[in-house]
């Protein structure tokens, strides 16, 4: 089956939404073309993946869900980015190489899976020698996954939620338990842990050279959702993957038209829209030292709200979470 095949009558994605993606965008918004927002060197990531030298990540525009609270909703939702040709990202992949990137760090590509393939395959032939990292939200199809076999080295999913009801409401996903842990369980059965300490002036980190590593975000007020996918976890992840528990869920201030934002709202009524509080985090806390993960990330509680994304600017993150390499605005910012 060739590339442009995939794009004629698309089931890419679990929504399998049949468009000619060719012609038009489908549920992604996206149509055949490739196209991305920003490209840098990433150290708000996990230490596994940012050890040294930061994780080098290219944000893709478009998505296979429609998370009401989507930090990146302005390219993930709204289209914003420039189109990338397979050069282009061969050549992207190359700075960040340059530039000490630990990997290759693709955020949201999973409904253009056979073009990416493609392009990661250019970037190795050319000499790109980092793990490439998949970063994902876990909804997508085993079939299409088989296509990043071989190709990628280490697996970022996300495990959003095991509540059919609420993937329902503020992801338009029912589907979402089910696909997910599909998903998982393939990149856990593929994807086997490699972590070794690397030496940089004297200093040394862990660092993940393949595996997965497993993104559990917490929704204010829903406890119980978060038991059900540590359980989860639990049984089917411990031991052979990375568990990395989130709790940073921040209220994003969209822009938009008034009906789009009208439906954002309604959404968002499914949970606490608000930050997590200090009551939650130790809740938190003690329920993971119940679990015991062999290997486990959490996160500090921070009221800070400064690291949510702008992708209109050319560094959309703080200046100490990412340095931009690539915009879609003025192309290329450094030289090699």
């Amino acid at each position: 089956m060739s590339t442009q095949d995939y794009y004629n009558s698309c089931s890419q994605c679990p929504r399998k939404c049949s468009l000619n993606r060719l012609e038009k965008a489908g549920f992604c918004t996206s149509d055949s073309s490739v196209k991305a927002a920003v490209a840098c060197l990433h150290f708000g990531e996990e230490p596994l993946i940012t050890v040294h030298g930061g994780s080098g990540t290219i944000f893709f525009t478009g998505c296979t869900l429609r998370c009401a609270f989507c930090q990146n909703y302005q390219i993930s939702q709204q289209g914003m980015g420039a189109q990338i040709t397979q050069d282009d990202f061969v050549k992207i992949c190359l700075l960040l190489q340059d530039k000490g990137a630990e990997n290759i760090n693709l955020v949201t590509g999973s409904h253009h899976i056979p073009l990416i393939a493609d392009f990661i395959r250019a970037a190795k032939n050319a000499g790109v020698t980092i793990p490439f990292a998949w970063n994902s939200s876990a909804y997508e199809s085993v079939e299409m996954l088989e296509l990043l076999k071989g190709l990628v080295d280490i697996y970022l999913p996300d495990f959003k939620t095991l509540n059919s009801l609420m993937s329902r409401e503020l992801f338009k996903a029912e589907d979402y338990p089910q696909t997910a842990k599909k998903a998982v369980r393939w990149m856990i059965e593929n994807t086997p842990l490699n972590i070794q300490p690397v030496e940089k002036n004297g200093e040394f980190k862990d660092k993940m050279f393949s595996g997965v590593i497993i993104r559990h975000l917490f929704l204010p007020g829903r406890l119980e959702d978060t038991i059900l996918a540590l359980d989860w976890l639990k049984k089917h992840a411990d031991k052979k993957s990375v568990i990395s528990l989130m709790s940073q869920y921040t209220p994003v201030p969209f822009q938009g038209d008034d009906k789009e934002l009208e439906l954002r709202k309604k959404s968002l009524g499914a949970f606490q829209n608000r930050l997590v509080n200090k009551q939650e985090d130790q809740d938190l806390r003690d329920l993971i030292d119940g679990y015991d993960f062999d290997w486990l990330f959490y996160q500090d509680l921070s009221e800070d709200t400064d690291w949510l994304p702008d992708f209109n600017r050319v560094q959309p993150f703080s200046n100490k979470l990412a340095t931009p390499v690539w915009h879609w605005t003025k192309g290329f910012l450094l030289a090699n």
